[in-house]
């Protein structure tokens, strides 16, 4: 069995049709956590059996399920990835080369495999708040779904949001803490069938991530 190197925490909220593809692509050494959200279809035993370590947040949330999953890791490089079958998790890594490379996060910027992977709705609301980064002096295109960092460096950052606001938070106590961030083009994907996006999936779900999100840059 591989030498653990990265833990791969995965949010999970009714995914499993998408977890035996993602799972199954994660690289050798990779180990997934995968974080129950509080699924109803079976997600978290289906996790279990393809060997993944599940762990359960019962605050429903991207941050709280990301941070609980956070606390859950010991290796010493963590990385965040949908669970959703948008990203390729064989793309994870090119981020953890650069964080072992000197980067302090490493993220991807998404670069869609075809019209329907990345809704103009989610498109434009992720374009003004990377705009509104840029200002602050991050030079970042995309609020980054995956990306790759030390596990003690993230928890000194003392992300407090537990809702779509905590990638936005990384990004911004990142850029003020002096962080070096890289940025990698990245594949993405339409969502395996039978899943639906909590935020890009409708205008309704993105309008709710922009609102965590301006209120992460209002602070």
């Amino acid at each position: 069995m591989p030498t653990v190197m990265v833990d791969v925490i995965l949010p999970c909220l009714d995914e499993a049709a998408a977890l035996p593809g993602v799972l199954g692509a994660l690289p050798g050494g990779y180990r997934p956590i995968v974080v129950d959200n509080g699924s109803r279809d079976g997600s978290p035993e289906i996790a279990a059996d393809l060997g993944a370590k599940v762990v359960h947040e019962p605050r429903r949330g991207y941050g709280a399920a990301v941070h609980r999953g956070l606390k859950a890791a010991n290796a010493e490089l963590v990385a965040f990835l949908d669970a959703d079958g948008s990203l390729d998790p064989g793309e994870l890594p090119v981020l953890v080369a650069a964080v072992q490379g000197g980067a302090d996060l490493a993220v991807g910027r998404r670069m869609p495999t075809s019209g329907n992977a990345w809704p103009w709705h989610a498109r434009a609301g992720n374009a003004l708040l990377a705009a509104l980064l840029r200002r602050r002096g991050l030079a970042v295109s995309d609020i980054a779904p995956m990306r790759v960092a030390r596990r003690e460096h993230l928890l000194s950052l003392e992300i407090t949001d537990r809702a779509f606001g905590y990638p936005l938070e990384l990004l911004v106590k990142a850029g003020r803490a002096g962080w070096r961030i890289d940025e990698f083009e990245v594949s993405y994907r339409e969502r395996t069938k039978g899943t639906k996006s909590k935020v890009s999936g409708s205008v309704r779900g993105t309008l709710r991530a922009v609102r965590d999100m301006g209120r992460v840059l209002a602070r």
